[in-house]
């Protein structure tokens, strides 16, 4: 369904494990030519697969609904290949949820999705929501900030999970334009994964060493393994899915598909920076998965920055502490609403 493209010189060293995973499990999506869709959406029918779209938003009104607008003409009224497309509004203060709703979208809050469990902040509380919100056995995330042409992310990403039932989650990789003070470097993006997350992952879990981009926000995977696994409610999501899904389904369980470039609105470095801890505190909350003798390691859960008034240095400090959702299997109004649908 999709080209290969996972190019390495022999010469160049890489783990034995990461590379082989990196040659196999690397395709290319990076536009729609590269996407056989009639032979996407008969393997779809064949499985016989629902496929729900997610996109968790905060404060995304400029962007949302193009993207929904799009998603939906593209993948639901041209091509049958979606069957649900949900906004997760996560307390945004715009118009966020009206626009989302007025381009076609299907709109729910956090605070009412399993309103028991209370909420919290943060993406992750977004996508662990939404499973309980959702129907398809294959769920594909989107952020809701993306721009430019994206029409082929949610079939390239569905490609490896309905070519291959060993497969069960599939991380989207692309290039990063950075816009530094209106100049645009072509692949400058990605700070936090290159100063933080890379580092981290080959250290501690070298096996994903093959993975380009451990923090992207565009992925999919089966309702039967995202339901396993804990959500970190911060930024730390994507890292802690990436972790705990090798665990439950070792390396061969997971793909990754280069969807060509991704742009979005650039952060301060401030804000990286808290990103940045947020990821940090959940590699440290899982560094001793499978590790004998390991003793868990209590991150301080506190980050201190630092600003300039113009005549001394001022501290800011912010949580950065792990804060996780159980796995939704675990949770008895999910099991009662699946059993449900099941009967």
């Amino acid at each position: 369904m999709l080209a290969r493209s996972a190019v390495l010189v022999d010469s160049e060293p890489m783990r034995p494990d990461a590379r082989a995973w990196f040659r196999h499990r690397t395709s290319s999506a990076a536009g729609l030519a590269e996407i056989d869709l009639d032979a996407v959406l008969h393997a779809k029918r064949r499985g016989g697969h629902r496929v729900s779209v997610v996109l968790p938003a905060r404060n995304e009104e400029t962007t949302v609904g193009r993207l929904v607008t799009e998603l939906r003409e593209r993948w639901m009224r041209r091509l049958p290949l979606v069957d649900e497309l949900l906004v997760v509004d996560s307390d945004s203060t715009d118009a966020t949820a009206a626009v989302a709703r007025a381009a076609g979208a299907d709109v729910v809050a956090t605070t009412d999705v399993l309103p028991a469990h209370g909420t919290r902040p943060g993406k992750g509380e977004a996508l662990w929501k939404s499973l309980a919100a959702t129907t398809g056995d294959l769920v594909v995330f989107l952020d809701a900030d993306l721009v430019g042409d994206v029409s082929h992310y949610v079939p390239g990403l569905l490609g490896p999970l309905l070519d291959d039932p060993q497969v069960l989650y599939v991380k989207g990789c692309y290039t990063r334009p950075l816009e530094v003070g209106g100049e645009v470097q072509p692949a400058g993006g990605g700070r936090v994964t290159e100063l933080t997350a890379r580092p981290l992952l080959n250290a501690l879990w070298p096996e994903l060493a093959g993975f380009v981009q451990p923090l992207g926000g565009e992925y999919a995977g089966r309702r039967s393994a995202l339901e396993q696994v804990p959500f970190v409610s911060s930024y730390g999501v994507e890292i802690g899915l990436l972790i705990d899904l090798l665990q439950i389904g070792g390396l061969s369980a997971l793909a990754q598909v280069d969807l060509g470039v991704r742009r979005h609105t650039s952060q301060s470095q401030e804000a990286l920076g808290a990103m940045a801890g947020e990821v940090v505190s959940t590699v440290l909350a899982r560094a001793g998965y499978g590790r004998p003798g390991y003793q868990p390691l209590t991150p301080s859960g506190l980050l201190t920055q630092f600003r300039h008034d113009g005549s001394v240095f001022v501290p800011h400090s912010r949580a950065v502490a792990v804060d996780e959702r159980p796995p939704m299997v675990t949770v008895a109004e999910y099991r009662s609403r699946q059993a449900g649908l099941a009967g």
